[in-house]
C-alpha cells in the first residue's frame, strides 16, 4: 500500500537540471531538481500527489467537463485543478496519465469544436496520431486542504459582503445607463438639440456595454477579475468629468459611449466572480445578481428626475454619477481576487521562485489559449453564434425584449404620467418605485425555485430545460403588465392604476433573466463565454435601439395602442420558454449545429 502523498527531494546546484530517478518505485513520485543558490548544494523537500490518493478523491481517466469558470486552457487534461483541494497542493502530469489522462491535439480539437464530430476526427486522426504529450515532469498547481485564498473556503460573512459590493457595482454601472433619461429637456435646452438626439446619450452608453465585454472577459480570465475592476471602473470615473464640463453635445456623445465600454465590466463579470465565491449558495447569489442589472436604471430614473427638477443642473446629475462611481471604485478594490486560476498561476509563480523548479505551474500556463484562439471565443465565436444557434437565438430575443421594454419605460412614463396627469420628471420618478418592488418580490421567489432545483437534482440527472421553470412562471408578467398600462393610461383614473403595472413587470422581468441565464450556461456549457457574449450583444443592442423610437410611438400611436402593441409582442414571445419546457432535447437537436451541453469523451492517446 503506497502512502498518501509522497516526499519529492530537490538537489540545488550551479547547473540546472530535472532527471527522474530510474530506481525508484513508478508510483512513488520521487523527482530531483535543481537550482542554482549561491553557488551551494541544499536538499529541499517537496510532496506531489500519488496515483492512489487522486483514485481516491475520485480522479479517473474520464475528463469532466470545465466548470463555468474555467481558465483559458487548450484541451484540458486536469480541470478539477481550480476547484480541488489536495494535501500537497501539487499533481505530477506522469501521475495524471497513470490515472489514464490524455489530452488532443490542436488538430483534433479544433475539429470537434467545429461540430463536423467524430466522422472527421477518425478521417484526419493521421494528423495528430504520436504528437507530443505533456512534460510529464510537470506539477500542476491546485488548493491545499481547507485553503484559505480559495475563494469557496472564505467564511460566510465575507462572502456576503464580497457579494454585496459586487452587485452594488452592477447597480451602479445600470444606474449611470438611465443617469440622464430623467434630465433629457436640460440637455436639450444647454445644448440646443432636440429630444431624438439627447437621447442618444442613453442609447450610446447601453451601445458601449456591447462592445466592453469583448475586450473585459478574456482579459479578466488573464490577469484576474480585480485589476480589470479597478483598470476599467477607473475610466469610467475619469470619463465623467467631460460629460460634465462638456461645450457640445459630440462630446457628451462619445464620453457616454467610452463609459458604457468601461463600465461593462461589472454587468460582464461581476456574476462569473460570483460564482467563484460562492459553491451551495451560489443560486441564491446569482438572483441576487439578476435583481442588479435591472434594478440599477430604475434607481437612476429615480434620483435623477428630482435633481434635473429640483436643481435645473445637468452637470449635478454627471457628478452624482461620478461620486457614485468613484465610492465603489474604491470599494471594488478592497476585494480580493476571486478568480481560482490567477490565484494559483500567482502561487505557481511563487513556488517556481522559491523552489527553482520551473516545472510548477498551472494548465493555464501549460496551454494557454492563443490570441487568435481567444479572438475565436470571444469576438468571433459569439458573432457565429447569431446565425448559426437558432436556438441561442430564441431565448436571447426574449432576454432582449424584456431588457429593451425596461428602457422602454424610461421614455413612455415622460409621456404617460406628463400628459395625463401632468407630472414633472422628480413625479414621474417615483412611478418607478413598483417596479422595483415587483423586483424585489421576484428575487424571494427565487429562493423556492432554487430549493426545487437542489431537490430535483438529488433524484435524477438533472437537464437543461429544469432550469425553466421560473422562465414559465415569469414568461406572461411583461405582457400583463403592458396590457394594463395601456387600459388604465386614462386621465379619470387614478395613477396607482397605471404605476401599479411596474409591480408585474419587475416581477416578470427577473424570473425571466435567472431562469434563461441558467438555461443558457446549461445548455453551452462547453461554450459558455461564447454563448453569454451573444446574449450581451443582443440584450444591449435591443436596450439601446428601444429608447431611439418608443417615445414616439406613443406620441403616433397614443397612449393605449403603444402599450398595446409592446403586450402583444411580449406575448408571443412568452411561448417561447414553453416550447423549450415541452420540446427542448428535440428542438435542440434539429435547431443546433452542435450539442454544446455534452462534450465528445472520444479521446485519441
Amino acid at each position: 500500500m503506497m502512502d498518501r502523498d509522497s516526499d519529492s527531494i530537490s538537489v540545488n546546484s550551479e547547473a540546472p537540471q530535472q532527471f527522474y530517478n530510474d530506481n525508484q518505485d513508478a508510483q512513488s513520485q520521487l523527482s530531483l531538481g535543481t537550482v542554482p543558490t549561491n553557488n551551494t548544494n541544499r536538499l529541499t523537500k517537496t510532496r506531489t500527489e500519488t496515483y492512489e490518493s487522486l483514485h481516491e478523491k475520485g480522479i479517473e481517466s474520464e475528463i469532466p467537463l470545465p466548470g463555468v469558470n474555467k481558465a483559458p486552457v487548450h484541451d484540458p487534461i486536469f480541470p478539477e485543478e481550480y476547484t480541488m483541494e489536495t494535501e500537497t497542493g501539487l499533481v505530477k502530469v506522469e501521475t495524471l496519465q497513470s490515472l489514464g489522462r490524455r489530452r488532443l491535439s490542436r488538430v483534433a480539437s479544433s475539429i470537434l469544436d467545429s461540430g463536423d464530430g467524430e466522422e472527421k476526427l477518425e478521417e484526419e486522426s493521421e494528423q495528430f496520431q504520436g504528437e507530443k504529450e505533456l512534460d510529464p515532469e510537470i506539477e500542476l498547481v491546485t488548493f491545499t486542504k481547507d485553503d484559505p485564498e480559495n475563494p469557496v473556503n472564505w467564511s460566510m460573512s465575507y462572502k456576503i459582503l464580497y457579494t454585496l459590493i459586487l452587485s452594488l457595482l452592477v447597480i451602479q454601472a445600470a444606474y449611470g445607463s438611465s443617469s440622464l433619461a430623467g434630465g433629457l429637456p436640460l440637455i436639450n435646452e444647454k445644448f440646443g438639440v432636440s429630444t431624438e438626439v439627447s437621447t442618444l446619450s442613453v442609447s450610446l452608453m447601453v451601445m458601449g456595454f456591447c462592445v466592453g465585454p469583448l475586450v473585459w472577459a478574456p482579459l479578466s480570465e488573464q490577469i484576474g477579475r480585480k485589476p480589470v475592476y479597478v483598470i476599467s471602473f477607473g475610466l469610467y470615473v475619469i470619463f465623467n468629468i467631460p460629460i460634465a464640463v462638456a461645450k457640445n453635445i459630440g462630446t457628451v456623445l462619445v464620453c457616454r459611449f467610452l463609459c458604457g465600454c468601461f463600465s461593462s465590466s461589472a454587468l460582464t463579470i461581476v456574476g462569473a466572480s460570483i460564482c467563484d465565491i460562492h459553491d451551495v449558495t451560489r443560486g441564491f447569489a446569482i438572483a441576487v445578481f439578476s435583481f442588479c442589472p435591472y434594478s440599477g436604471p430604475v434607481f437612476g430614473g429615480i434620483v435623477n428626475g428630482f435633481i434635473s427638477v429640483d436643481t435645473g443642473r445637468y452637470d449635478l446629475m454627471v457628478w452624482v454619477n461620478m461620486a457614485f462611481a468613484g465610492v465603489m471604485w474604491i470599494l471594488v478594490s478592497l476585494v480580493p481576487e476571486t478568480y481560482a486560476p490567477v490565484i494559483l498561476k500567482n502561487r505557481a509563480k511563487k513556488l517556481r521562485k522559491e523552489t527553482g523548479n520551473p516545472k510548477i505551474m498551472t494548465e493555464q500556463e501549460v496551454s494557454p489559449l492563443t490570441l487568435k484562439e481567444l479572438a475565436n471565443e470571444n469576438l468571433i465565436m459569439p458573432l457565429k453564434f447569431i446565425v448559426q444557434e437558432p436556438v441561442l437565438d430564441l431565448i436571447c430575443a426574449f432576454i432582449a425584449l424584456i431588457y429593451a421594454l425596461l428602457y422602454a419605460f424610461f421614455f413612455a412614463y415622460p409621456e404617460i404620467f406628463g400628459k395625463l396627469y401632468g407630472y414633472g420628471l422628480d413625479k414621474v420618478g417615483l412611478m418607478y418605485i413598483p417596479i422595483l418592488i415587483g423586483a424585489g418580490l421576484a428575487l424571494v421567489f427565487t429562493v423556492l425555485l432554487e430549493g426545487r432545483y437542489n431537490k430535483l437534482i438529488r433524484t435524477r440527472k438533472p437537464e437543461p430545460e429544469d432550469r425553466l421553470m421560473g422562465a414559465m412562471i415569469g414568461a406572461p408578467f411583461p405582457a400583463i403588465a403592458l396590457f394594463i398600462l395601456g387600459a388604465t393610461s386614462f386621465k379619470h383614473l387614478i395613477w396607482v392604476a397605471p404605476a401599479s403595472s411596474g409591480i408585474a413587470f419587475g416581477f416578470g422581468m427577473v424570473l425571466l433573466y435567472y431562469s434563461l441565464n441558467n438555461f443558457l450556461l446549461d445548455i453551452y456549457a462547453t461554450k459558455a463565454a461564447s454563448a453569454l457574449g451573444t446574449k450581451v450583444f443582443l440584450r444591449s443592442s435591443g436596450g439601446a435601439a428601444f429608447p431611439l423610437f418608443v417615445g414616439q410611438m406613443y406620441h403616433k400611436l397614443g397612449l393605449q395602442w403603444a402599450s398595446w402593441l409592446l403586450a402583444f409582442i411580449s406575448l408571443a414571445m412568452m411561448f417561447i420558454p414553453f416550447a423549450f419546457y415541452f420540446y427542448g432535447k428535440k428542438l435542440r437537436s434539429s435547431l443546433s449545429k452542435h450539442d454544446y451541453s455534452a462534450k465528445l469523451q472520444q479521446k485519441f492517446d
